[in-house]
């Protein structure tokens, strides 16, 4: 399987999420912002950082990077794309994904281990993970998913919310949600489930004696089923 990463000017989670990809057997190229044209790809990620310093919104000028005419067609055409912290709000900037990521509820940085729950296993991402809750990490500032009332209930309704945050026995509660998402919500995808925002990294989950392995499952899984 054939992937690309693009690397925005203050990336700092596209070599991570190489060797992820690489380590799980994907044929992974790095493409840079200012490219035209994404090079043959089964799946396109926009990685985790801090794109061109966090100005004006957190992903906004990302968002109009040349690149991003081709991830934007790429996903209309049914591909794969998946956007890890940064790489997601770029893509509610783009209106991939519906939403808006705004400052943690104590404005504060957040940094640390914290477990979702899978709350949609009909698609390519999650389908054939066991597991109901994984342990990932999460590193940002701006992570409080928010959404109004309407988009709210249409995303329920298209079953569009793929990840609760959670405790470790997988009750989703206020008390286990780290920056005031609402809903717990940790990751979204659009109507055709082919495009996925997340902010925890499973990139940072793939070796037992750095953090942990419940990201393995999660690339393991993604692997096997892209077609």
């Amino acid at each position: 399987m054939k992937s690309s990463v693009i690397t925005f000017p203050g990336s700092n989670c596209d070599r991570d999420m190489d060797v992820a990809l690489k380590k799980f057997g994907f044929k992974n190229k790095m493409v840079w912002h200012n490219d035209i044209e994404l090079p043959k790809s089964d799946l396109v990620v926009l990685p985790g950082g801090f794109s061109y310093g966090d100005y004006l919104r957190c992903g906004s000028m990302a968002s109009k990077s040349k690149i991003m005419q081709s991830v934007i067609n790429f996903a209309n055409s049914g591909g794969m794309v998946m956007g890890i912290c940064n790489g997601f709000q770029i893509l509610v900037e783009t209106g991939l994904v519906p939403g808006v990521l705004l400052r943690n509820k104590y404005l504060e940085f957040i940094c640390k281990n914290i477990f979702v729950k899978i709350n949609n296993k009909h698609n390519t991402y999650f389908k054939n993970i066991d597991n109901e809750v994984l342990e990932l990490h999460i590193a940002h500032n701006e992570g409080n998913y928010f959404c109004t009332n309407d988009q709210l209930k249409e995303i329920k309704d298209n079953e569009q919310i793929a990840i609760n945050y959670c405790s470790k026995d997988g009750e989703i509660d206020e008390q286990f949600n780290p920056n005031g998402s609402i809903e717990n919500i940790a990751g979204i995808f659009n109507k055709e489930k082919n495009v996925l925002g997340m902010m925890p990294h499973p990139e940072r989950m793939i070796d037992k004696y750095l953090s942990g392995e419940d990201g393995s499952l999660f690339f393991n899984n993604l692997l096997n089923n892209i077609k």
